[in-house]
């Protein structure tokens, strides 16, 4: 196949807008999000335990006709679905029990339950129209049964998003590890923190890694700044983000802490990239000039965006590991590498497809997955090693 050499200049134009370009692969394809979404899935379901304590532990407002919910960092799919169902279900519960309970603050005489107002809430690139389909009532007597009232919100959750003090509870699952931007020190050849080399900061300068830690210090500063706006006094906000345990709190299954990012597949995205460098499809500019948008904060950092917010009392905030996939998952691609490196390439297409394609256009996009996916399977020593990625969980109390 040939491909006229791609150049582009040294600061993308893509890199600009990435607020209009940053989404999960839409779509229910073999590569769109919702078929790829076991890795966010498995967090879900090992946060679901702590989400419903939260919802446990957090104030009944009485006097509100409706209670409103907002999904910060939808995206698409079940697990989305899943999570608001688990929440609105949840609350109705505690609503329905305390009416009756003699020691309840509510109003006994009025013997009706909230209303629950659900708001979907990603940038303006997410794919609404699949998840709105995934919402749409089978039939008229569905639709009466609604369990609560839906709305679409678009736009960057570092932004305002809702009017003041709006919000009873806040959620956002395995979002947050995405920045609203790539610091520019990293695309600049002149500085210090220019990656070269590199599509993500994992193994690389420390000048890179710091601006990237710096950029996300003030993301999950303007985060909490607005919810703190946003989000009723006695309001509860339930974050969950990719994550490690902590700057000083080396942990060998998810590499050296120091590095700040951390994914199996690292090295093998930087390996696809100069392979179309060896082969003359891109220059060195094109391929320095991508870098991932994400940064894995650590347990410190996520406490001192609390601190300096003012805003929140933290009532739970930990760290936990988990396997990537299943015993029996890693028996079968080892037996069938080929569908090992095609389901990795999913994955990776499903969260990077959007802005590779934005940086390489639709042709190269796809040279550069194959090559991805042909790397992976030929990796034999990864598939017989558990891989393990870090999540934070955070809960907390709008003061």
């Amino acid at each position: 196949m040939e491909h006229k050499h791609y150049k582009k200049s040294k600061y993308q134009a893509w890199t600009k807008d990435l607020h209009r370009i940053l989404c999960m692969q839409g779509g229910e394809d073999d590569g769109s999000y919702a078929k790829n979404s076991e890795a966010p899935a498995s967090a879900v379901v090992l946060s679901k335990p702590l989400l419903i304590e939260a919802i446990h532990s957090m104030k009944l407002f009485s006097n509100e006709t409706s209670i409103r919910i907002a999904d910060l960092g939808c995206a698409t799919g079940y697990n989305t679905l899943s999570t608001m169902e688990l929440i609105v279900g949840t609350l109705r519960q505690r609503y329905e029990r305390e009416q009756y309970n003699c020691n309840s603050n509510i109003d006994k005489n009025n013997n009706k339950v909230p209303e629950f107002e659900a708001f979907f809430s990603d940038l303006p690139s997410n794919d609404f129209n699949s998840l709105f389909r995934s919402l749409v009532p089978s039939s008229l007597e569905d639709s009466i049964k609604k369990p609560y009232f839906t709305a679409g919100v678009p736009g960057s959750f570092y932004k305002r998003l809702f009017p003041k003090a709006k919000l009873h509870l806040v959620v956002s699952l395995s979002a947050l590890h995405w920045l609203s931007q790539i610091p520019e020190e990293v695309l600049d050849k002149q500085s210090p923190a220019w990656n070269e080399g590199r599509a993500w900061i994992d193994g690389g300068k420390k000048a890179a890694v710091d601006a990237y830690a710096k950029q996300s210090s003030e993301d999950l500063e303007a985060f909490l700044e607005c919810r703190k706006e946003e989000v009723v006094q006695g309001g509860m906000l339930f974050l969950l983000m990719a994550g490690r345990p902590g700057c000083s709190q080396p942990d060998n299954q998810l590499g050296d802490p120091d590095s700040r990012a951390k994914h199996p597949f690292t090295s093998y995205m930087d390996q696809a990239w100069e392979d179309l460098l060896i082969e003359g499809l891109i220059d060195e500019d094109t391929r320095d000039t991508f870098n991932i948008p994400a940064y894995m904060r650590s347990m410190e950092e996520v406490r001192e965006a609390f601190e300096k917010c003012e805003g929140f009392e933290i009532m739970k905030l930990e760290f936990q590991r988990i396997v990537e996939h299943s015993k029996e998952k890693q028996e079968e691609w080892i037996k069938d590498p080929v569908s090992y490196g095609k389901c990795k390439a999913n994955l990776v297409r499903a969260t990077l497809k959007p802005i590779v394609e934005a940086h390489l256009g639709q042709v190269l996009c796809e040279e550069l997955f194959k090559r991805f996916e042909k790397i992976v399977s030929e990796d034999i020593t990864m598939l017989h090693k558990t891989c393990f990625y870090g999540v934070i969980v955070v809960s907390a109390i709008r003061k």
